[in-house]
């Protein structure tokens, strides 16, 4: 069972959530201790709906719930912003408040993964534990936005059909070094139909905003200022190193490493199976139940 609820930003901003399941499985219904809560994060361009796989299998046990995040899936998407740190970070703390799921596993992929870990680094009363998945401390350097700006404008908007994004997005994108039909079912999953044919959600100049608060700085500091446990996952084709996943780890001061085989910087969507075996010890560990 999945449903939508509606929260409101820190500045205002109408967030869309979407909640998994009403009632851990393992735990009877009227039960007085509440299921230890969940909050999902997706990365740069995605949507909660991407983390549904993740979240059905976590409902067994937690409430889990997945943000649209500002400029995403379905929450507002101002056309001037802000898409700032701050922003993402309060939006995140103001889910968390709104939802009642304090203390909260924060589990974010990519740019999910950096708001995860700053939410954490400055609100400790809000965050139990924390899982990074396939997110870089390091700043990326002006090169890398130029390339996304290249990478954007290729794009062969609109599509006309579902079938178009996928083959795109899995095979013939630039990008793509082999066929990945994960990563096209990850981007039709962004596409909604209009009178034209298919185009994203969001928008790709907002998109590029939003990526400049990584881009140009990096963030070790405020991973360094993360107490909760900590879980750094890498696919071993994805965008995060080993050496750079390593010593992020060693900088954390409760940090551990898991790495997943066969997985690139879409882990969850390319090795579901895997993403699942590297999560659960961790979870079990600093869960409550």
């Amino acid at each position: 069972m999945v449903r939508r609820i509606d929260l409101t930003g820190a500045d205002g901003l109408r967030l869309a959530a979407w909640e998994f399941a009403d009632q851990p499985k393992d735990r009877p219904a009227g039960d007085a201790d509440p299921a230890p809560g969940v909050l999902l994060l997706h990365g740069l361009m995605g949507r909660a709906s991407h983390w549904a796989p993740t979240a059905r299998w976590l409902s067994e046990r937690y409430r889990a719930v997945a943000l649209d995040q500002r400029g995403h899936g379905r929450s507002d998407k101002p056309a001037e912003g802000p898409y700032t740190r701050e922003a993402y970070v309060a939006d995140a703390a103001a889910a968390v408040e709104q939802l009642g799921l304090a203390p909260v596993t924060l589990i974010g992929h990519s740019m999910g993964a950096l708001t995860a870990w700053q939410l954490a680094a400055e609100r400790p009363d809000l965050v139990r534990a924390l899982v990074i998945c396939d997110m870089r401390a390091s700043a990326l350097g002006a090169a890398s936005q130029r390339e996304w700006e290249d990478w954007f404008r290729s794009w062969p908007l609109p599509f006309a059909t579902l079938a178009d994004v996928r083959k795109w997005f899995g095979e013939d994108d630039p990008r793509v070094e082999r066929p990945n039909p994960a990563r096209g079912a990850f981007f039709a999953e962004v596409m909604a139909e209009g009178p034209d044919g298919w185009r994203p959600l969001f928008s790709r100049r907002r998109m590029l905003t939003s990526r400049e608060t990584w881009v140009y700085d990096a963030h070790w500091d405020s991973l360094g200022q993360v107490r909760c446990p900590t879980l750094v996952v890498r696919g071993l084709d994805g965008e995060l190193g080993r050496a750079e996943a390593q010593e992020m780890v060693r900088v954390l001061p409760r940090g551990r490493y898991a790495e997943v085989p066969d997985a690139g910087h879409l882990v969850h969507y390319d090795q579901p199976e895997g993403w699942r075996a590297a999560l659960t010890p961790f979870l079990e560990d600093v869960s409550p139940c």
